[in-house]
This record gives C-alpha cells, structure tokens and sequence, in this order.
C-alpha cells in the first residue's frame, strides 16, 4: 500500500522524481511566489544543500562528446536531456533533424498560469583540438582552483559535505557555451518546487543540437512544428555575464554569415627557391585580399557595408551609459596595449557590423616549415550583422569588394581551362548564417524582466540593448515572440576555444535568476 500511495503522489505531480532523489522536502504547494529577493535567497539555501548532486548532473552531461557533426554522440546528448526532462515530470518530445541532433522540447504547465515563457539553449559545441587542451581532456570534465590564466590548479571533485567555492573553474567542451544553462534551469525547477514556490508562467524549453554548426535546420524544424511554439516570451540562455562578472540581460544579438575564402597558387606546391618572385603565392595574395577590406582602425572598407545601420535610441542610449566602463580591465586581462575602433568604447563597436578574420590556411609553419610557394591558402571569415542588414546583402558586398580587386570569383573548384584563363581565382562560398534580432527595451515584459531581475541579483544587473555574440532568435521573432536574453556563463569562458571553463559563481546566480524569473515574473 506505501508503494502504491508513493505511485499514485508521483503520477498526480505532487511528488517529482529530481526531488525525490535530491530532498525529502515535500514539494509544490500552489501558494503566491515571495518577493524575488526572497525566491533568489531560498533557490540559494538549496543549492548550497544540493550542489554536489547539480554538479553531479553537469558532469555527467559534460562527459558526453558533442560535436554537431558526431551524429552518434550528438544523439546521446539528446537521449540524456530527454531523461533529465523526464526525471522532473517535463513532457518531452524529440523534433528531428536528419543527420543531425534533434531539438529537445518539454514542456511543464503551471496551474492557473495566463502566461507561457519559451526557454532556449544548445547542447552542442564546437570542434575540438585536444592536443590544445591544457592538461585535461574536452570530454572528461576536470576541476580547477581559478582559470588557467589566473595559476588554477587542477582538484579533485570534494567529497559530499566539501562546499564549492565559486572561483572554482569546471574545464570541458561546452562547460560555459551552452549546457550550463540547461542543467542551471532544471535545477531552478527543482529547488522551486523543494521550497513549494509555483511556476508564475507555463515554461517550454527549446534545446537545440546544432547551434554551432550555424542552426542550419532549426527554422524549418520549428515551423513544421509551429503549434508547439505558442507563448508571451522567449528568454535566450545562450551568452557570457558582463565583463565586470555582473549579471546580464540584454535585448539583442548580431546576425552571423561564416565565409570561406580560398585564393589558388600553382597547380601544386613548388620550390621557392626556384619559382619564387616569377610564380604568384597564393597566401601573400590572400594576405593582401583581406587587408583590402579593412583600414588600420579596423573600420572596413567594403563599399556599402554599414548602410542601413539604425543608431540606438534613447533608451539605447541611455542603458549604455550605465553600463560599466571595464575597456580598461579587459584590455590589461587580454594583454592588449590598444584595441581598434579609432578610439570608441567596446559596446559602441558590438553595434557595428563587423568582418573578422577566424583563421588563416596555408602551406606548413613551425617544425614543419617548408622553402615552398604554397598551393593555395584559405581564410575563414566571419560577418556580424546588426538589425537591417541581410545576411545575402552583406555577403554580396564582399563578393563585390574581392570582385573589385581583381578576381575572379566562383564557388567551387577552379577548372583547369579556368586556371589557365584568370591571373586571380577566388572560391567564396557562405556556409548559411541568419539575421540579427531585436526586442525593444520599452515593451511591458522587457520592463517587467528587468525589474524582477535586478531584485533577484540586489541591484546588480547589467542591461545593454545588445550583445555582440549571434543566436538565431530571429526565428521566433518572427513568430511574434519578444525575446531577451539571460546569459548566465562567465566572460572569461574560453566559449568557442581550448580550455572552455565555467566558474562556478555566476553559475550559482544563474540557478538563482532562472528561478526567480520563472517564479516572479508577470507583465
């Protein structure tokens, strides 16, 4: 009969699964949310009972490779997310994607809830280099005393009744960028409903499986899925906190188009001393082709580039001014004697769009240095767009622009009637990419976030009209969904390079902030 009772509990909702293994504290008693200091204090007092089992759960994540590519692995990340959904009574459902990882979507009522908030993040990263990692491996998370940079040593996981400390670092692909804020989410459910505090909205969650690999099929994945996309507001996890390490809420991203740009030498690679300044090299061409692009303040020089660019508004404006001034911090931390710009500040630059060179290809350097003109050499390029720049119209300009200096341009392979024919060949081809997105700052739900916020986190919260990493959120903006972004990921991640880390303090105010949000937050 106890077992049957038990039963009966956990299929009504009174009882979950997550809590029955984490507290015997009986859960979920519909009652008025407390104030969001109070909801942030209690989340606190049961984190810092349960943190070994939340990181417990991180890891074991963690250690599952992740790849967008790995299709094996990449399904068993989603496999595991659905278990974890399901271990909380989350309703759970796969939307496929051939060849890819599928989006995991839950969804959890609230009763009595009007509102329905969208929750985004991915869980899958970008290539690794493990021979880059420094004494650790990407997919067997490893904990450190501080970063790297800062002489953090290498630990042992503590012993339950260790206390973490938050300047601890777990080192692991996609420790900061992006599983933190899933595993910090469901946490924030747990400890919700261990201290009988209700949801304030019905929540979706939308966790995507190939963000990194530029979100190629998220658009028409959720669109063959329209009905399940229903809601009053979408909160993006994806991100870094403020360089001060103060919490964040921002209310748009940059757009991204990735480009790759291959400039052609000899047939194959040939003897420099014997060619050398009668056979064109491919990698002082290609040197030369992208210093065309921009001037010596990195402003670029690509005909129509910024056009259509919207300055910020007054209320813009004005969140900027109250931003932080770290330029100073970041340019002593990054060991930068001046960055470009021509003199402006960081967040007037992330309202720009850019052209960034990501890495360069050609021939052998180091060890392997060889006395050859080269082949070929490739660039890896990306463009940031802001609001009203296209991603097609922005990668027409640079058509144009490498057009203009004496290209020919394809996007393919050179034939060899080609080769024979032009001086200059350039293949260019654009590997997908999307367009920005933009909430307004004034809207109801924006000002109510805000405020509900910045309790949550005593008055600490950085708002800014923009961050200048890219998610594809213009999907849902689309859909009529406001979207803001909640980043809960230290600045100083490693996100998209060896040695990715999340410190564990912004981590623990992240479970907070999700919490209070999910508990407080009306419009």
């Amino acid at each position: 009969m106890i077992r049957i009772g038990f039963l009966l509990l956990f299929l009504s909702g009174i009882i979950y699964p997550a809590e029955a293994q984490r507290s015997n504290t009986p859960t979920n008693t519909i009652t008025k949310a407390p104030a969001p200091a109070q909801v942030a204090s209690a989340v606190r007092a049961y984190r810092q009972a349960n943190e070994h089992a939340i990181i417990d759960e991180f890891v074991s994540l963690l250690s599952i490779p992740n790849t967008a590519s790995d299709a094996t692995n990449i399904q068993k990340n989603a496999a595991r997310l659905v278990a974890m959904l399901e271990q909380r009574g989350i309703h759970t459902q796969l939307l496929p994607i051939t060849g890819r990882g599928p989006v995991v979507f839950g969804e959890l009522t609230a009763p009595g809830a009007k509102r329905t908030i969208l929750f985004y993040a991915h869980y899958d990263g970008q290539p690794i280099e493990p021979g880059k990692w420094i004494g650790t491996d990407p997919f067997v998370p490893a904990l450190r005393t501080d970063s790297i940079d800062a002489g953090g040593k290498l630990i042992a996981f503590p012993p339950a009744g260790t206390p973490y400390q938050d300047d601890w670092r777990i080192y692991a692909r996609s420790a900061g960028d992006d599983k933190a804020p899933i595993v910090a989410v469901l946490a924030a459910i747990d400890a919700l409903r261990a201290n009988k505090i209700p949801l304030a909205a019905n929540l979706k969650l939308i966790l995507e499986g190939e963000e990194e690999a530029g979100s190629t099929h998220l658009e028409s994945t959720l669109l063959a899925h329209r009905e399940l996309l229903a809601g009053d507001l979408l909160i993006a996890a994806d991100g870094p906190v403020h360089q001060s390490g103060r919490p964040l809420v921002c209310f748009a991203n940059r757009g991204s188009v990735p480009v790759a740009i291959t400039i052609y030498g000899p047939l194959h690679s040939l003897h420099s001393g014997h060619y050398g300044n009668w056979v064109p090299n491919p990698a002082m061409r290609l040197a030369q082709l992208l210093a065309s692009m921009k001037d010596a303040d990195g402003h670029v020089l690509i005909d129509g580039f910024y056009d259509g660019v919207v300055p910020p508004g007054p209320t813009e404006r004005h969140a900027m001014e109250q931003a932080p001034a770290y330029d100073a911090e970041l340019l002593r931390d990054f060991e930068i004697a001046g960055p470009d710009g021509g003199g402006k500040k960081l967040l007037e630059m992330i309202m720009q769009p850019s052209l960034n060179v990501d890495g360069l290809e050609s021939g052998w350097v180091g060890a392997q240095a060889k006395t050859i003109i080269p082949d070929r050499a490739i660039a890896s390029l990306d463009l940031r767009l802001v609001k009203n720049i296209q991603p097609e119209r922005q990668f027409e300009r640079l058509v144009a622009h490498i057009r203009k200096q004496g290209y020919y341009v394809i996007d393919r392979e050179p034939t060899k009637d080609e080769r024979l024919k032009y001086p200059r060949i350039a293949t260019v081809t654009r590997e997908g990419g999307y367009p920005a997105w933009g909430t307004s700052m004034d809207l109801p739900v924006s000002q109510a976030l805000v405020r509900v916020a910045n309790e949550a986190t005593g008055g600490s919260l950085v708002v800014l009209p923009l961050m200048g990493g890219s998610t594809p959120m213009y999907i849902f903006e689309n859909l009529g969904l406001p979207v803001i972004s909640v980043p809960i990921a230290n600045y100083d991640d490693n996100q998209h390079s060896p040695n990715e880390n999340l410190r564990l303090g912004p981590f623990w105010r992240g479970i907070e902030l999700f919490a209070t949000l999910l508990a407080d937050l009306n419009w």
